[in-house]
């Protein structure tokens, strides 16, 4: 199984003190153990604003635990088409577009997303296996 880690699992990591370190220490632990992880340039680049050097970013996400991965051209079109559909249903602001292009990446690839917000991931890609606090405490 491969599995995209969320942005927000990455923080974590990031963070020992932080509220969510262990729990998302260990899925990620147990996602390596299933298969690949990866990342594509958008979790790359929300990741990235923490930090004012890109070398400590590729320590804290190396290249050979973390799989860089390309968004496929036919996972933007199908983001741009659930974040356009949101938008007509009167979505806010709240659900920036990154959110879309991760998710559609995923259900593009029939990859996992191990995340600690899945909402908008349920609401536009029903069809991805989703890896949260309430599907794996």
């Amino acid at each position: 199984m491969v599995t995209i880690i969320d942005t927000n699992v990455l923080v974590d990591l990031a963070i020992p003190g932080s509220a969510w370190h262990g729990w998302s220490s260990s899925q990620v632990l147990s996602a390596f153990k299933q298969g690949p992880v990866v990342i594509n340039s958008i979790i790359y680049a929300e990741f990235s604003v923490r930090y004012s050097n890109m070398d400590r970013v590729d320590e804290l996400l190396p290249q050979s635990e973390f799989r860089r991965e390309s968004l496929p051209w036919s996972a933007a079109f199908a983001a741009a088409a659930a974040f356009r559909i949101y938008r007509q249903a009167g979505g806010g602001r709240e659900r920036i577009l990154p959110d879309f292009l991760i998710g559609a990446h995923a259900a593009v690839r029939g990859y996992s997303i191990l995340t600690r917000d899945p909402k908008g991931y349920r609401s536009y890609f029903p069809s991805i296996d989703l890896i949260t606090p309430e599907t794996h405490p």
